[in-house]
């Protein structure tokens, strides 16, 4: 695998119908041309993704909205023109050409302009737009730089489009419609709060189901090798624990406790952006230090901690 930021190669491995991983604001895809379905499959086999889990269109610009979709409601119309580029995911009518092995063979798709200088190059140097889920394996943490691409993949892929690290961190919120009226079905990088100064009051519907309307609603996800716990009361639980070498995973203040090696902290200074830009990344790299657990706490339910808590649910081998 070759990792280098020259969107010439990006384009050739791309036109061959190839795989390849490409940056995003919010974490790194693994892209194919939505148009042929070999590749397409390579992205499912590589991921070893389930087959009813459908994919995200990344195209280039707001304006080629009305090329892929049948429908905008008014609501969409204003949530795309407000954030794209941006994390933000768009579950629409598709049009005809769109192939049904990019949605499960559901009616609508999943479409979003991503917020990377790199990345929007890319599509502009392309003929087609790109189907681009998180670049790692099924079930397990999404990768935020080229390393982790890399470490998860190995000569799977031929070419990592390297943009530096992703500033979100956390993948898009995905938004869709239901007579006119938006519904969250992924909660991500872009907070509620955001959306709902645009469009008002919004609902959730982020469940986790094994028959998802889009992408990443599958109950288990995001999930680190090492077990992590979602504990209420800290010294309740490590004083029964049998473990003693466990990583505390905290907001922004340490846990200190003889059971707990190390504390990760997401942001000292309570900042959320920076929390959901560092969640994946401080995963990962406990990942890799051999913990025998992880115990951590939900952060308060405001702005991107939403979304946090989301992920950490899902990714949780328990919650107590």
């Amino acid at each position: 695998m070759k990792i280098s930021n020259d969107i010439n190669e990006a384009v050739f491995w791309l036109s061959q119908n190839k795989v390849v991983a490409i940056p995003t604001e919010t974490v790194y895809g693994l892209a194919a041309n939505i148009y042929n379905e070999e590749a397409v499959n390579s992205i499912y086999k590589i991921k070893n993704r389930p087959s009813n889990n459908p994919l995200i269109v990344h195209i280039k610009s707001e304006r080629e909205l009305y090329k892929y979709v049948d429908h905008v409601p008014v609501k969409a119309n204003l949530l795309a023109k407000t954030f794209w580029p941006g994390p933000l995911t768009l579950v629409l009518k598709k049009a005809a050409h769109i192939p049904n092995y990019i949605t499960s063979n559901k009616d609508t798709v999943a479409i979003r302009v991503p917020a990377h200088k790199t990345t929007l190059n890319l599509l502009e140097n392309l003929l087609f737009p790109l189907a681009a889920p998180s670049a790692n394996p099924s079930n397990n943490v999404s990768s935020t730089t080229a390393q982790h691409v890399l470490d998860y993949f190995g000569d799977k892929l031929p070419f990592v489009l390297d943009g530096g690290s992703c500033a979100k961190g956390l993948e898009s919120t995905i938004i869709g419609f239901e007579k006119g009226e938006p519904i969250i079905y992924r909660l991500g990088a872009l907070s509620v709060e955001h959306i709902e100064r645009v469009v008002g009051k919004v609902q959730i519907r982020n469940n986790a189901t094994q028959n998802p309307d889009a992408p990443g609603m599958f109950s288990k996800h995001y999930a680190p090798k090492t077990p992590l716990y979602i504990v209420k009361n800290l010294e309740d639980f490590l004083s029964k624990a049998n473990d003693t070498n466990c990583a505390y995973l905290g907001f922004d203040k340490p846990f200190i406790h003889s059971k707990i090696n190390k504390n990760y902290l997401l942001s000292e200074n309570k900042n959320f952006d920076e929390a959901a830009s560092n969640l994946y990344k401080t995963l990962i790299e406990i990942d890799t230090q051999q913990f025998d657990l992880i115990v951590t706490q939900y952060l308060p339910e405001i702005d991107l901690g939403k979304s946090i808590n989301d992920r950490l649910s899902r990714a949780a081998f328990q919650i107590n």
